[in-house]
């Protein structure tokens, strides 16, 4: 991992609605770390991401994609990232194969290397033998795995994924959180919500915590304990007390 160069640098970013949702928001993620960004619901974790997609755009603030200005040069931030909601969203009246051959064609990918992502995506994600057959007829986690196929075609530097396993069964929520790290391991950056703590524990690099629009903690687990000061019993002190406890402090200073 390159500590000196940012996947992702966000500074002074602002978006309200009827009030702040995101409220000068300031975050780096290194390259090639998974990072998890956590916070309550309401927090402002999902505005950020979509801000940063290209989905949203910022009342104020800059966005930095491994040096790219996302705000003046979305094109080009959008040809190197990737962004998986909660939700798939993918063609139904498609078959996975005919899917992915539509995203790859574009981003312009030449056939046969789409062709050979295409299998290698499907062969990872356990949809092989359901590769000729119409979406439409797909469990959610198997349309979810299909929208992963699809974020990952163009091999994209940066991956985002707001709550990538809700609804999957534990089998789907394996082979998902096995390419993410098979990603990692390539070299791409991952950024995660969840709200499944122990998934964050066990798979991120680093993590971030929000509430309110604000990043109140940022590091390790290691230096999230060291924060909240309750690594003197590690066995009792998961990353769900340590959430608690920093978002609890946070609601009482508000």
């Amino acid at each position: 991992m390159s500590e000196e160069l940012s996947a992702l640098s966000i500074s002074h970013l602002y978006k309200s609605f009827d009030q702040p949702a995101v409220d000068g928001l300031c975050l780096n993620v290194r390259a090639g770390e998974f990072f998890a960004l956590l916070g309550p619901n309401g927090a402002g974790k999902t505005t950020t991401l979509r801000m940063v997609s290209g989905l949203l755009r910022p009342d104020k603030g800059n966005i930095s994609i491994f040096g790219i200005d996302a705000l003046r040069n979305g094109i080009e931030a959008k040809k190197i990232l990737a962004w998986v909601s909660d939700e798939p969203m993918i063609y139904e009246k498609l078959t996975p194969f005919e899917y992915l051959e539509f995203v790859a064609g574009l981003w312009q990918i030449e056939a046969t290397v789409a062709q050979s992502r295409a299998c290698e995506l499907l062969e990872w994600l356990g949809l092989a033998s359901n590769g000729d057959q119409r979406c439409e007829s797909f469990s959610k986690g198997m349309r979810q795995k299909v929208a992963l196929a699809g974020a990952l075609i163009h091999n994209p530097k940066l991956i985002i994924l707001d709550e990538p396993l809700t609804g999957l069964d534990a089998g789907s929520a394996r082979q998902v959180k096995k390419v993410l790290k098979q990603r990692v391991n390539r070299g791409a950056t991952v950024i995660l919500t969840t709200h499944i703590l122990e998934v964050a524990e066990r798979m991120a690099d680093r993590i971030g915590v929000i509430a309110n629009g604000r990043l109140i903690a940022e590091g390790t687990l290691d230096d999230l304990q060291n924060l909240t000061g309750s690594n003197s019993d590690p066995a009792e002190n998961s990353l769900e007390d340590i959430f608690l406890q920093l978002v609890g402090d946070q609601e009482k200073a508000a």
